[in-house]
């Protein structure tokens, strides 16, 4: 019984940060700093969408890979329908995509690492999600390659200097994509704190370890 409450509660939160992301992944940030604009580079989307991977990395070491694979795909099911609620349809199909298979990534990345030092699976396990989930999420949400899935967002597809930065210039998802990976992967880092602190209490369940499927 509070086994099941517990994988609720990742289930809920996970939903909780998916629908949080998808929202503000729609906005750019505001301001300028050391003159490049923020809008050009980074969405807050950047910033709550790495607590996912927190999520399903406790759920992964207490409970293994598949009940952390049911929570995702749970999380993933209820998540898009209240995406579709809060965002376009073309954010929502790109935000499950890359939310589904990112996260099943960062499940068998941080299986095949559990029993390596205790930062290897959660961060290496994000890193290498996080890399899937960025390429997807941002080619289906703002590529007009995939404009059958809905509208161009014309801010997104203007041109702009590459990260606000260099003289190349490119569409500017593009720079939204490599700083987003870039605030990912210091997500990453900062999310260590957590997973650090809640591994005394979130202890693997009996046999847990030994887990490989």
């Amino acid at each position: 019984m509070q086994a099941n409450r517990i994988t609720l509660t990742y289930v809920l939160l996970m939903t909780l940060v998916v629908v949080a992301s998808n929202i503000l992944v729609q906005y750019p940030l505001p301001g300028t700093l050391f003159g490049v604009s923020l809008g050009d580079i980074l969405t807050f989307g950047a910033f709550s969408y790495p607590v996912a991977f927190l999520v399903t990395d406790l759920t992964n070491r207490q409970f293994g890979p598949k009940v952390a694979r049911k929570v995702v795909i749970a999380g993933f099911a209820v998540a898009v329908l209240f995406s579709f609620a809060v965002a376009s349809p073309r954010i929502a199909i790109a935000s499950g995509s890359a939310f589904l298979l990112g996260q099943l990534l960062d499940i068998s990345v941080f299986n095949r690492l559990r029993r390596q030092s205790w930062w290897q699976a959660p961060l290496l396990g994000s890193l290498i999600g996080s890399a899937l989930d960025t390429v997807i999420f941002f080619s289906i949400a703002f590529s007009p390659v995939f404009s059958v899935f809905g509208p161009n967002d014309a801010f997104a597809i203007e041109s702009a200097p590459i990260l606000g930065l260099l003289a190349a210039e490119a569409q500017r998802w593009i720079s939204w994509a490599i700083t987003d990976f870039g605030v990912k992967m210091l997500m990453g880092l900062v999310m260590l704190l957590p997973y650090g602190a809640l591994m005394s209490t979130l202890k693997p369940m009996p046999g847990v370890e030994k887990a490989t499927a």
